[in-house]
């Protein structure tokens, strides 16, 4: 994400500095660790949900799909008993000048 705060900015709180280069104590950088291990925690979490939203979505488009591929198979087969079947009858029936 970029970095909104103006590098030389008048506010003594809320300038960013880079722990390494700035003489911190270590209470100092546990502290800066464990902000960030916080804020790390808040991202993935809300990224877990985003991909099981996503996930269960393209599970359901897959599912549905595949059901549809079934029951319109279904369909073209009873469709293909009955034109057999309108056949046989025509066959069997009697023989006319309209057949």
């Amino acid at each position: 994400m970029a970095d909104k705060t103006p590098k030389e900015s008048d506010a003594p709180f809320a300038t960013r500095i880079d722990p390494a280069k700035e003489g911190l104590s270590s209470q100092q950088m546990r502290y800066v660790k464990q902000a960030e291990m916080e804020q790390w925690k808040k991202r993935t979490q809300k990224l877990t949900t985003r991909n099981a939203v996503t996930g269960l979505l393209i599970g359901a488009a897959v599912l549905g799909i595949y059901g549809y591929t079934f029951y319109s198979f279904s369909q073209e087969r009873i469709m293909e008993e009955l034109d057999e079947e309108a056949k046989r009858a025509r066959m069997e029936g009697p023989k006319t000048g309209a057949n």
